[in-house]
């Protein structure tokens, strides 16, 4: 039997926790540490038998880990560590700032050629999954139009901004497609339609006692470049009903490409997700990821990847010919 693949985890928050479960459905891999920014002691796993280091201790422990996945946020951690470890380990990240996905790209693709590995950013569905089936369709049908709808879902940084408003104790977000423009895209119209068209926002939110329900609202609705651009609903509710109401993160949403072929025939491409843990469905594209990444290392390739650039079957634990057989 062949050795598995070493990986290693950095950060313990859900997706760590997810990728953590991951593992446990992939017997070609074993998980070898995690590693955490935090007091190493304090970080209880599910896997009390693997060890928890700091993140000092990783570049020491660079031979014995085949593949690091990074499970840090977008807006802080990756764009800095990233870079910074694609120097010495091959990577896995889900960095989801689709507009700078060109420069950490950049970033990451001279770090890794620099140490000979590489780095694979921006795995996960939305970027990932939703974006091969973006080009997907954009192949098949050079005329047409792309659509995407996210939700229903909570976005967890959207309920991270309710939080932060003063006498906000805790809130969850959900992302909500809008039912007739998703109607209108599958008949074959090829609306145009605004951001306020695509989605609605709902927001369930625990206020502090005593805080000033309207000012929050007012807050909620007028916030630039979360909620200014949408219809917003929010809903007072108590911290008992977040809890038995909302404590999941689910999420998903639809890839549609319509266009045509030939002369003027109507075609339509439809890809749907529905997740009942977006971290979990996330950590799960990472470790196929971490896969592919081990094996293009093993061919002696190096530099910065994306789910454009893997083949598809170095995804699998199965063999070429398992593959035509079963799943061709």
């Amino acid at each position: 039997m062949n050795e598995k693949i070493r990986i290693g985890i950095l950060g313990y928050g859900n997706l760590g926790r997810g990728v953590e479960l991951a593992l446990r459905q992939n017997p070609d891999m074993e998980q070898v540490a995690f590693f955490t920014r935090r007091d190493p002691s304090s970080v209880n796993t599910l896997s009390p038998s693997i060890p928890v280091y700091g993140v000092d201790a990783l570049l020491a422990m660079k031979d014995e880990i085949d593949v690091l996945i990074l499970c840090g946020g977008s807006a802080t951690d990756l764009p800095k560590q990233s870079p910074e470890y694609a120097k010495n380990f091959h990577i896995v990240d889900s960095f989801d700032n689709h507009s700078k996905i060109p420069e950490h790209f950049d970033a990451c693709d001279a770090a890794a050629k620099s140490g000979g590995k590489i780095a694979f950013i921006s795995g996960g569905w939305d970027p990932g999954m939703f974006s091969l089936q973006r080009l997907l369709g954009n192949c098949i049908l050079p005329q047409g139009k792309d659509y995407t709808f996210w939700g229903k879902g909570v976005s967890q940084g959207h309920s991270d901004a309710i939080r932060r408003i003063e006498g906000v104790l805790d809130a969850k977000q959900y992302t909500v497609p809008v039912e007739d423009a998703l109607a209108r895209v599958r008949a074959g119209e090829d609306p145009v339609l605004s951001t306020r068209e695509k989605h609605t926002r709902e927001c369930f939110v625990v206020a502090k006692e005593g805080a000033d329900l309207a000012r929050i609202e007012q807050e909620i609705k007028t916030m630039p470049a979360y909620f200014a651009d949408y219809d917003t609903t929010v809903n007072f509710i108590t911290k008992e009903e977040l809890l038995r109401d909302h404590a999941g993160i689910p999420h998903g949403g639809f890839v549609l490409r319509s266009g045509v072929t030939g002369d003027g025939t109507r075609q339509m491409i439809e890809y749907s997700l529905k997740l009942g843990s977006n971290p979990e469905f996330t950590a799960s594209v990472l470790v196929a990821c971490a896969r592919a990444v081990y094996r293009l290392g093993k061919r002696g390739e190096v530099g910065a990847r994306t789910i454009f650039d893997l083949p598809p079957a170095l995804l699998s634990m199965k063999d070429g010919a398992a593959l035509r057989k079963e799943l061709l």
